[in-house]
């Protein structure tokens, strides 16, 4: 039996998984911290995207350094967003959230279309085409890369909460709000500090497979939609399972376009999303804790 094709879906799948992590793991810490849900996360990544395209445009840099400029960026403006929009429904009901980040998501799609056009954008790089070759098995260098980086941030971001103060003080007000408060954390700075991360990531994400996949305003729609699967199938709010999640996810997709049908490769993707909510619909680990 020839194992190549197995083998070389599994290791798509899980260079896939390492971004579809990034992109949860932003999710699941603006739903831990602030149990908010934000239907425009997908956005927030399209416009990583488009910053991290028009930067290499004018400057001719690698979206490997650009990301260290896109990132910043997308911080200050996802903690605005919170600022200015989210704050004013956090202690909403969930669906007076979700209809307002439904319509950040429609207004950031449309602003997108209606400056850039719809027409898909390339982000050339020497390594787009390279490749390495572990016997029958060829690993994209641009993936490796790219799930490479994912993995570095997602340890950075580990250290940032169980090793810093203000780490601690965001895992608190994910504990308890009321909590945080008494103990003097000034949780309204916190949801701002947590919306931004979560903004961050998901750009990094986009910077990150600008050489690989096309840039265009709908780009952010299908990593939304991945990226609330992970979250569910993981348990939300937790970063462990987000982690987990998506590399499960990753590799089913994968392995379902490789050997059912390239067309159907999220259905497996959705029979395990719907395993998960029948049998265990608190996710892989359960959610409530950010680690």
């Amino acid at each position: 039996m020839d194992v190549t094709p197995f083998a070389q879906a599994v290791v798509n799948g899980l260079l896939m998984g390492g971004l579809y992590a990034l992109v949860a793991v932003g999710l699941t810490i603006i739903f831990g911290t602030m149990n908010v849900v934000n239907f425009a996360h997908g956005e927030f990544l399209m416009l990583g995207m488009f910053g991290t395209y028009w930067l290499n445009r004018y400057t001719g840099l690698d979206p490997l350094i650009l990301i260290f400029i896109v990132v910043p960026i997308m911080f200050l403006f996802g903690a605005l967003v919170q600022r200015i929009l989210i704050q004013r429904v956090v202690s909403d009901p969930h669906e007076t959230q979700i209809l307002l980040t439904l319509g950040i998501s429609v207004l950031l799609m449309n602003t997108a279309l209606l400056l850039w056009g719809p027409e898909p954008r390339s982000v050339p790089t020497p390594y787009t085409f390279a490749a390495l070759n572990l016997g029958t098995v060829h690993v994209p260098l641009p993936r490796l890369i790219a799930f490479v980086f994912a993995v570095a941030l997602a340890i950075t971001l580990w250290l940032f909460l169980t090793k810093t103060d203000l780490g601690r003080a965001l895992r608190a007000t994910s504990e308890n709000k009321d909590w945080a408060t008494l103990m003097g954390i000034d949780t309204i700075r916190m949801y701002m500090i947590a919306f931004g991360i979560g903004v961050a990531l998901a750009a990094a994400a986009g910077a990150l497979m600008t050489p690989f996949f096309n840039t265009f305003p709908r780009a952010g729609v299908f990593f939304g939609v991945i990226a609330f699967v992970v979250v569910v199938l993981g348990g939300m709010g937790n970063i462990v399972g987000a982690l987990l999640g998506a590399l499960v996810i990753g590799v089913t997709e994968s392995l379902t376009g490789q050997f059912v049908a390239l067309d159907l490769s999220m259905f497996g993707v959705f029979v395990i999303f719907i395993l998960v909510l029948i049998f265990r619909p608190t996710g892989i680990i359960g959610g409530g804790r950010l680690y």
